[in-house]
């Protein structure tokens, strides 16, 4: 019994080792317009996010047509301000950036006992250089 099951397995291995045999793999056949087109970027897209109860604001959006792309990304910071990147790439001139701010930087009123101011807490104010 155990040498049937053994020659019936065997007869399984072969014939599927022989239609292995028969299958060629290769890339897809493409004409060269169509390898062309698909080489071409071109999209666009955009996202926002307003949360007012945790404060998120911050949003990107983006176009590119071959080698030129468009964008710009905002993010509101921690001091209130909310600041812009613009860029652009055109061919061979590289990322153009350019960064704005809206608004002014507001720190809270400092309430820190001395416990706390001794436990390290961000203060931008404490910094001097000079």
């Amino acid at each position: 019994m155990v040498v049937k099951v053994f020659l019936v397995m065997c007869f399984g291995v072969a014939v599927g080792a022989d239609k292995l045999q028969t299958l060629s793999y290769a890339a897809p056949q493409q004409s060269s317009e169509e390898s062309y087109e698909s080489s071409e970027a071109k999209y666009d897209f955009s996202y926002a996010v307003k949360d007012d109860s945790s404060g998120n604001h911050f949003g990107h959006q983006e176009n590119r047509d071959n080698d030129n792309t468009k964008g710009s990304y905002y993010v509101q910071l921690p001091d209130g301000r909310l600041q812009t990147v613009t860029y652009y790439v055109d061919g061979d001139s590289g990322y153009v950036v350019e960064v704005t701010y809206q608004g002014e930087a507001r720190y809270p009123e400092s309430s820190e006992s001395s416990e706390s101011s001794e436990a390290g807490g961000y203060d931008p104010r404490r910094s001097t250089y000079g």
